[in-house]
Formats: structure tokens, sequence, C-alpha cells
């Protein structure tokens, strides 16, 4: 089950971040994203700026996996599944990231501020529900 999403500019600032579950332990899941963001810093560093997805914390509790654009925006997916499948990962972040496009394309948005189009966040919980369900898009 997912439980949180993040997408952080080139400059690690957050451009948005949406939690998935109902208790109280948002402050945590934001810990876990900015730990997830230094794991992907330096391995972005080590192997020449390019990077793709991959496990990036592996916990007890949750993982997390990161994905890097060629623009340098970074996405970040924590999960509460130890188990998951390599092909619905990158089927997530397909889909996440042409549903990032198309909120950034919009006229009206401000390159590196955040995202606030309801039809984007309505996109990511429809893709967040269907994560793990099958590896179509």
């Amino acid at each position: 089950m997912i439980v949180c999403v993040a997408v952080v500019g080139h400059q690690n600032n957050p451009l948005y971040i949406q939690s998935f579950t109902d208790g109280d332990d948002v402050l945590k899941l934001h810990h876990i994203v900015h730990c997830s963001l230094d794991v992907v810093d330096e391995r972005v560093a080590v192997i020449c700026n390019y990077w793709n997805v991959e496990l990036v914390l592996y916990g007890c509790v949750a993982c997390s996996y990161g994905y890097l654009t060629n623009t340098k925006v970074k996405f970040i997916l924590v999960t509460t599944d130890l188990d998951v499948r390599d092909a619905d990962v990158r089927n997530f972040f397909r889909r996440f990231h042409a549903a990032y496009v198309d909120a950034v394309s919009n006229p009206f948005h401000v390159p590196g501020k955040k995202i606030t189009s309801k039809t984007f966040a309505e996109r990511v919980s429809t893709i967040v529900k269907s994560f793990g369900l099958s590896s179509a898009g």
C-alpha cells in the first residue's frame, strides 16, 4: 500500500507531497521522504547525474523508491509493502510522470512553484489506488 508520494524540484524544493494514511504519521512520512532525497542525491553524484527507478530506503516499517527525471525533478514513493514488484513500481512512476508533465504543462502553472492542481491530485489518487493491480497502464 502506498502511504506517501512526493515531487521534489531540482533545487530540493517540495513541489507536491501527499500522504494516503488516516493516522497522525504525516511527519514521519515527510521525514522518510527527506531521508530518501539524501540517498537519491548521493547516488546521482556517484553515477554521473543519471539515475532511474530504484529502491532508496528499506526498513521494517516502509520502503521508499525514487525516480529522477531528465530535468532533475525527483519523485519519491513510500510504501508499506516490503515485497513490491519492479514492474509495478516502474508502471507507477511512468503514470505518475505523465500526470506530472500534464500538470506542469498547464499554462497557468508557474515553474518551480508548488503543484496545486485538483486534477493532478485526483489523477495521483487514481494512480495510487490502482498500484499493484496490474502492470498495464
